[in-house]
């Protein structure tokens, strides 16, 4: 069974891009982008995601820091109906691809955030369960290690989400519909990996990425 994840892993490391060391940051957009970049944050970015994408309410995800390449592909593929979303498929659907690039290089040269672990005994022994699952992945359920793909850091890459601080509801609720085929988009590897997760894993994992801490703290 090692021998089999440690195939699976090295694949894995194949196929996958290069991992970037620190969050991807685009060179800063112009007066005129950033005008426009901040009428469309206003109008519909900022009751979810936040001004600086910082979204305070978990079920949504963080935007700060987010990978440029990456955010922007979303928000294609939620403009095109691709990756669904009662919310987004409206929200981006008049988006051009010049505001699609323009809001991926504001939100992805923001701050990262990260959360803090509570005291409590029962989370610090879940947040051990995701940091080994992170690290070490699960070879009885035959998962790769995370960072495998999402790099040590979980910082991600230039197609590859950033996760470090994401929040822990939002990450849970995205493994939840890999695993249930909900979401189709993005799921070539994360399916066959989320199929075989438990709940405890995906809720370890998921509270260990969110206490990730920024680069500069984390220095």
């Amino acid at each position: 069974m090692r021998g089999r994840i440690c195939r699976v892993a090295m694949l894995l490391a194949l196929i996958a891009p290069a991992v970037a060391t620190a969050a991807e940051r685009a060179p800063a957009p112009s007066k005129a982008q950033l005008e426009r970049v901040h009428e469309i944050i206003d109008e519909a970015c900022v009751f979810c995601h936040g001004e600086k994408g910082e979204a305070s309410n978990p079920i949504y995800p963080r935007l700060a820091a987010q990978n440029r390449e990456y955010l922007a592909r979303q928000l294609r593929l939620f403009r095109s109906g691709a990756r669904k979303s009662d919310i987004m498929n409206e929200q981006a659907g008049d988006l051009k691809d010049a505001e699609i690039e323009a809001l991926a290089a504001y939100f992805s040269a923001q701050p990262p955030l990260s959360h803090k672990l509570a005291k409590d005994e029962w989370e610090r022994q879940l947040w051990e369960v995701g940091r080994y699952v992170f690290r070490y992945g699960d070879s009885f359920e035959n998962i790769p290690p995370c960072m495998t793909c999402h790099g040590k850091d979980a910082r991600g890459s230039r197609t590859l989400p950033r996760l470090a601080g994401q929040h822990r509801k939002y990450i849970v609720n995205q493994l939840l519909a890999f695993k249930s085929g909900k979401r189709q988009t993005d799921n070539a590897v994360m399916r066959s990996i989320a199929k075989n997760l438990s709940r405890l894993a995906m809720e370890g994992v998921a509270l260990y990425l969110s206490t990730l801490k920024p680069e500069a703290a984390g220095k």
